[in-house]
């Protein structure tokens, strides 16, 4: 497919040497500038997301959680990483109903796990890494201290955020002027955000969760009515464990994901849908296409609000989820003509009864591929915010329940659920692509809609992650105003609810590794502000 140069977009990009696609400009530099000096994927990995915690603070920062998927060159493997963090030993659904909840409310410390990103940082540093964290913190650091001029969508997504910044007066004061965000081009900076850095580059992560800096979250913290103590965070330096990634054949390659907690099973559970039901012939933007992957993600996402939790504390059923019956089972329920009205209880497939985000992705001269994702969760996390470490802190609890039985339901030392999931695609042994989409909840959606534009529909990188997009949640399904008007008078006719979302679905990034003609070839969502560069 050749792209109409008339038209609005870009195209992908090429390079013979190593590559990074990121969600800002300096993020792809600075991974890139890693790569030059002999770094390799995951150092520029490492480097690009710290500077996304600097000039994208809405999205992500250390004071988040990370997952990573990382295939060595020439190995055969995919190496997954769980970089989440856990629930502060006095977080019991007692104590929080006796602080006066009903239910996890985003703004609340109790919403706040014991971040884990810099935990998995070192983790994979150490185990894969070939430069120092002082090194790659080194760029962050300088946007940290010097300053970064604030772009669009930060801007925007900034602005839409005053009300939860001003909740918090850390974060009021040093987030908000007179009460409002900052304006597209203006400078922001955040030196003790760079100090922070500046002590893990040199001290590592114990500098982060012992000590002087984890004093300050812990004191922000319980300021807030959190039941958090130093004891917990320093129990959070080693949060971060290597596991067994899971995957599935899809299309004669090997798609991967990161096990649960995280929510990949779904990406699986939704490809293992649509190829049961076959290509549809009107094509990737047609309302045929569209009502089929909403069905499946319907299935998918009813059975992960019911089973997701942390398997080191709950049995979660993941062959059942995973397995070929089940799936093929789940897709006999989907059918052209209409939409299901109700669906079955989750883990059934049949109506009897029983009983947010930053993603980036490198590739480096040898090979070596790094899909990453760290986050904050929504915008600005918790929008509680530690002055003098100058850490903003997720809101990843908010993923838990307060339903006491439900498997996600909050206990001391438990991971939420969690929606941030990086993807890799594996064809032959080698690794084909490494990629991602951001967006909260929407990602095993945007994952599979990517997927299947690429190499289902025969859209090249860029016009994969171009195209408009759509989601089933909370009844309605979430319409892009890309989504044609003719499509969406179909897809209600099918008996979807579509409604105009406000925001664009996430953002992603990928890099197809095309190994016939030896070269990278990149793309990054225009929904954001970033881009894919390689030399």
């Amino acid at each position: 497919m050749k792209r109409d140069f008339h038209a609005p977009g870009r195209s992908a990009v090429y390079s013979a040497n190593g590559m990074a696609a990121t969600s800002m400009p300096q993020a792809t530099l600075a991974a890139l500038d890693i790569l030059r000096a002999g770094g390799n994927a995951l150092d520029a990995a490492i480097a690009a997301v710290a500077v996304l915690g600097v000039v994208e603070p809405q999205s992500t920062g250390i004071g988040g959680d990370c997952f990573c998927l990382y295939a060595p060159a020439g190995k055969g493997q995919v190496i997954a990483l769980n970089g989440s963090g856990r629930a502060p030993m006095g977080a019991t659904p007692e104590a929080l109903r006796a602080a006066g909840l009903t239910a996890m409310l985003p703004t609340s410390a109790h919403s706040v796990t014991v971040p884990g990103a810099i935990s998995a940082w070192e983790t994979l540093n150490k185990a894969h890494g070939r430069k120092g964290m002082d090194e790659l913190l080194a760029p962050a650091i300088r946007y940290a201290e010097e300053g970064f001029f604030v772009s669009g969508r930060v801007a925007s997504d900034w602005e839409s955020s005053v009300g939860k910044l001003a909740k918090h007066p850390g974060a009021a004061k040093y987030f908000l002027k007179d009460g409002a965000a900052p304006k597209l081009g203006d400078k922001f900076t955040n030196p003790a955000l760079g100090a922070t850095m500046r002590a893990i580059g040199k001290h590592g992560a114990k500098a982060f969760y012992e000590g002087d800096i984890a004093a300050d979250m812990v004191a922000t913290l319980r300021a807030a009515g959190g039941f958090h103590t130093e004891a917990d965070f320093a129990r959070g330096a080693t949060v971060a464990e290597f596991v067994d990634p899971i995957s599935r054949g899809w299309r004669g390659m090997e798609v991967f994901q990161c096990p649960p907690n995280g929510s990949g099973l779904l990406v699986l559970m939704i490809l293992g849908m649509i190829e049961k039901l076959g290509t549809v012939e009107q094509g990737a933007l047609s309302p045929e296409r569209f009502h089929r992957h909403i069905e499946a993600a319907r299935l998918a996402y009813r059975d992960r609000d019911a089973f997701l939790a942390d398997p080191s504390q709950v049995e979660v059923p993941l062959a059942k989820l995973l397995s070929e019956g089940y799936i093929t089972d789940l897709a006999k329920l989907i059918t052209d003509g209409k939409a299901m009205a109700e669906l079955p209880e989750a883990g059934q497939a049949d109506w009897q009864k029983h009983k947010d985000t930053v993603y980036l992705t490198v590739v480096d001269k040898d090979g070596n591929a790094c899909s990453f994702i760290n986050s904050l969760f929504e915008g600005f996390g918790s929008g509680i915010f530690a002055e003098k470490s100058g850490v903003m802190l997720q809101n990843r609890g908010f993923g838990f329940r307060l339903q006491e039985g439900h498997p996600n339901c909050i206990a001391p030392d438990k991971r939420p659920m969690h929606t941030i999931i990086p993807g890799m695609v594996m064809k032959n042994g080698e690794a084909i692509m490494p990629y991602g989409v951001m967006g909260g909840h929407y990602q095993p959606m945007g994952q599979t809609l990517f997927l299947a534009n690429h190499f289902e529909y025969g859209l090249d990188v860029q016009e994969a992650l171009d195209a408009p997009r759509l989601f089933p949640y909370q009844g309605k399904v979430q319409v892009e105003r890309g989504i044609p008007p003719g499509v969406i008078d179909r897809l209600n006719r099918l008996g979807h609810d579509c409604a105009l979302v406000d925001k664009p679905h996430g953002g992603g990034q990928a890099i197809l590794i095309d190994r016939a003609r030896g070269c990278l070839v990149g793309g990054s969502d225009p929904r954001k502000d970033g881009c894919a560069m390689g030399y």
